[in-house]
């Protein structure tokens, strides 16, 4: 299983945590079209905490995390 981590606005109306099978995606961008999310609102992606595009190979085991852009004040 892959184990995908979403943060921020990411989040909302998705679970924190959703694993995917390996099939299911080759990279990241194949995670964002299955959750439907724009590749475009990816700030950073990090595959096992290492800063990754989103066409990098995922395999069975990795921990993929997804943050949007984030502002504050």
């Amino acid at each position: 299983m892959i184990e995908v981590r979403l943060f921020a606005t990411f989040r909302e109306g998705r679970d924190k945590i959703v694993f995917l099978e390996p099939e299911r995606a080759a990279c990241p961008a194949d995670v964002l079209d299955h959750l439907g999310i724009p590749h475009e609102e990816v700030a950073i992606c990090l595959i096992n905490g290492f800063h990754s595009g989103l066409s990098d190979p995922v395999k069975d085991q990795d921990v993929l995390a997804l943050f949007p852009p984030v502002g504050g004040g």
